[in-house]
């Protein structure tokens, strides 16, 4: 199993002598609540969309608000980190499909908002190959996991935005995802592309009559 680098070497250390700190300290802290693993996961996706998969472990510590040493202790290797950021994110996102679908105003603004969803969540999982370090296996086995749960969700609902506007389906869900994707690679490294909004205008050309 691939641990974390030097870097990360030198914050478990850290981590841990902060711990065996906290340690003797903890009957002053009774009833203090622990950070949550659903927490540890939001922090650590906020920080991978902003600085990338390969951020330092006390840049999560931080935005979680707990030491290094809880993050060691949920995820002894980065690429067990990054899997699991990326599961969490995968499940957040399909999760939000059928909500949209409830509360939004129309199916064209809960596909819209879905889409922008995806948009970040693709924000997040930019470097996870490399983090992985060439595990071709535990790679393919997330693709299949994203396929499988993200796809459905979309087929949702482009289904019912395309009803709603009297459109003829022109795209299947799977190569809109992968269309999205396509437009959203680079993004990361240069502020002046606008994927999002590309993205947008994909949407309404999809969603548009004028493409029959």
């Amino acid at each position: 199993m691939q641990v974390f680098d030097i870097e990360d070497e030198d914050e478990r250390m850290a981590g841990a002598e902060e711990e065996q700190r906290q340690l003797g300290g903890a009957a002053a802290h009774v009833g203090r609540p622990r950070a949550s693993r659903q927490a540890l996961l939001d922090a650590a996706a906020a920080v991978f969309m902003a600085s990338g998969v390969d951020a330092p472990v006390r840049q999560i510590a931080e935005k979680a608000g707990v030491g290094v040493g809880t993050i060691y202790r949920h995820f002894p290797t980065r690429p067990e980190l990054v899997v699991a950021v990326y599961r969490h994110q995968v499940e957040a996102c399909a999760d939000a499909g059928p909500q949209l679908l409830t509360e939004s105003a129309t199916p064209e603004a809960a596909l819209r908002a879905w889409v922008t969803l995806f948009v970040e969540f693709l924000a997040t999982k930019h470097g996870l190959a490399g983090s992985l370090h060439g595990s071709s296996a535990e790679a393919d086995a997330l693709h299949a996991y994203f396929v499988g749960r993200l796809v459905p969700v979309c087929g949702a609902l482009l289904e019912a935005a395309l009803k709603s506007a009297d459109t003829p389906a022109l795209i299947d869900p799977y190569n809109l995802l992968k269309g999205i994707g396509n437009l959203c690679i680079g993004a990361s490294h240069d502020p002046k592309y606008k994927a999002d909004h590309l993205v947008q205008l994909l949407i309404s050309g999809v969603l548009s009559r004028g493409a029959e």
